[in-house]
């Protein structure tokens, strides 16, 4: 398993550096192409045969699309356990992810290929319940069948979470309760006494600052 994590990490670094999508299925199991959206369950990537092709969250490992990597995390919906991709933020000894896209943008699908009409997937402000699930609701979606389907690339929402390896499940990130934010970063990011009283100091949390506090609580020591 730390084999396949260093090979992925070298690999995702490889890609961005030469800005190429592509899709890793497994420890040396990848192909290369033009990522053409994601529901954020599957994604459909354009090959080099010009066919369009389709994975589900639950049978890869993750994707790299425009120099960003999104990985395939389970969670529970409706009390059953499915996998969706997460945006990762920031990776090391703390993980964040962010799940959802703030603008919707739809990308035509040439003709006669076979992509999965688009459906939602919206956010709750419930979060994970119980470390996993609870806050997370599938909504029906059009059945578009004709020369213009897409992929759905994005909810509209962005949601975070964080997660600790080997300390439980990830947690949601409810940027819009500081008190909430604060104590989770001071148990996730423990024994860094500097970067305690700096999270205590802050009067607001977004994308920016919670990305640079899990960095450099991963950048430490190093």
């Amino acid at each position: 398993m730390k084999a396949f994590k260093l090979f992925a990490l070298l690999f995702f670094f490889a890609l961005r550096l030469n800005a190429q999508d592509a899709v890793l299925i497994s420890e040396g199991n990848f192909v290369r192409g033009i990522i053409k959206g994601t529901n954020y369950s599957s994604v459909a990537i354009l090959e080099d045969d010009n066919a369009i092709k389709e994975y589900q969250a639950k049978n890869i490992h993750s994707f790299v699309w425009n120099g960003e990597t999104y990985v395939s995390k389970p969670i529970v919906i409706k009390k059953k356990m499915e996998f969706r991709f997460f945006r990762l933020l920031e990776g090391g000894k703390v993980n964040l992810y962010a799940f959802g896209s703030k603008a919707i943008t739809e990308q035509p699908a040439p003709a006669k290929t076979r992509v999965r009409p688009t459906f939602g997937v919206g956010l709750g402000s419930g979060g994970f319940g119980g470390g996993l699930g609870g806050g997370i609701s599938i909504g029906g979606g059009g059945n578009r069948r004709n020369d213009e389907q897409v992929i759905n690339s994005g909810p509209g929402k962005v949601t975070y979470f964080i997660e600790k390896p080997g300390t439980g499940p990830m947690q949601e990130v409810n940027l819009g309760n500081t008190t909430a934010v604060k104590n989770i970063l001071l148990i996730k990011l423990d024994k860094d006494d500097d970067l305690a009283e700096s999270i205590k100091a802050t009067e607001g949390f977004d994308e920016k600052n919670l990305t640079a506090y899990v960095k450099a609580y991963n950048s430490a020591g190093k």
